[in-house]
């Protein structure tokens, strides 16, 4: 046949867009090292590269725990569990991030902080505990749970999606075996999803470390933070938001390229 599919064209093909921007990545880091103005905001912005990758790992990994959980009360076999998953799901998904960084950050936060100060009433009155300060909450906790609340909701969309897709067969015979629910899922079924749900999942992730820039409207010191910060008081926008925009890309296509190499594994395993 003349024309070849798209799958048999991406195997075949080389990556030129990789070289390019492979080109391109070299040549900003020459710039970087020779210019003094570039190699200085350099130097600052990478100080917040620490703070981006804490926050989205730990956020990343309260998420998927979270939205694994979500994503199972959303199949239980017990209406009322099913219908307070739909509810989480459809009402975070409906919040735009940055609203729920606010919500979290300055309405969830000192709400945590009356609830604990009102259960802990007793002990505090004792003198056996302080009394909680809204400003002892740390700001980049808050972030954090924020992240993990927005991306808990679609994450729990794609386990639900990938448990979904197990063959109900395989199910039934693993019951035929005499295996027990939390057995069933643990040896059958959420093996097979996950094959289906690591590329969402990886994408997902991907997402949140560009999203965990929001996090700098709080003041948290990650990358777009110390732009920021350098930029306000040097007015070089243009050589700060460049290195920016380079950290960013740098990490999140070095982290791209890693998860499709693990893809690839994976789905050479579940091939043999």
């Amino acid at each position: 046949m003349a024309f070849q599919t798209l799958p048999s064209r991406e195997k075949s093909g080389f990556p030129w867009w990789l070289a390019a921007l492979g080109i391109i990545a070299l040549a900003l880091a020459g710039v970087i090292a020779v210019n003094g103005v570039f190699s200085q905001v350099f130097v600052t912005v990478s100080k917040g590269i620490g703070v981006t990758v804490f926050v989205t790992l730990v956020a990343y990994a309260l998420a998927m725990m979270l939205g694994l959980a979500i994503a199972l009360l959303g199949l239980s076999d017990t209406r009322a569990l099913r219908e307070i998953a739909r509810f989480y799901v459809e009402v975070i998904r409906g919040i735009p991030m940055l609203v729920l960084l606010f919500y979290i950050a300055f309405v969830g936060a000192p709400g945590f902080v009356a609830l604990y100060n009102a259960v802990m009433s007793p002990v505090i009155s004792f003198g056996l505990a302080d009394a909680l300060q809204v400003r002892d909450v740390p700001l980049i906790w808050r972030a954090i749970f924020a992240l993990t609340i927005g991306y808990s909701a679609f994450i729990a969309e794609i386990f639900r999606a990938g448990i979904q897709s197990v063959d109900t067969g395989q199910i039934e015979a693993a019951k035929a075996l005499g295996l027990s629910r939390v057995q069933r899922f643990r040896l059958v079924v959420f093996p097979q999803a996950l094959r289906v749900v690591f590329p969402p999942l990886s994408n997902d992730f991907v997402a949140m470390v560009k999203d965990s820039s929001l996090v700098s409207v709080l003041g948290v010191a990650d990358i777009t933070q110390m732009g920021k910060v350098y930029a306000s008081g040097s007015f070089r926008f243009f050589e700060t938001y460049s290195i920016v925009a380079y950290v960013y890309l740098v990490l999140t296509i070095g982290l791209s390229l890693a998860l499709r190499g693990i893809e690839k594994r994976m789905r050479r395993k579940f091939a043999r």
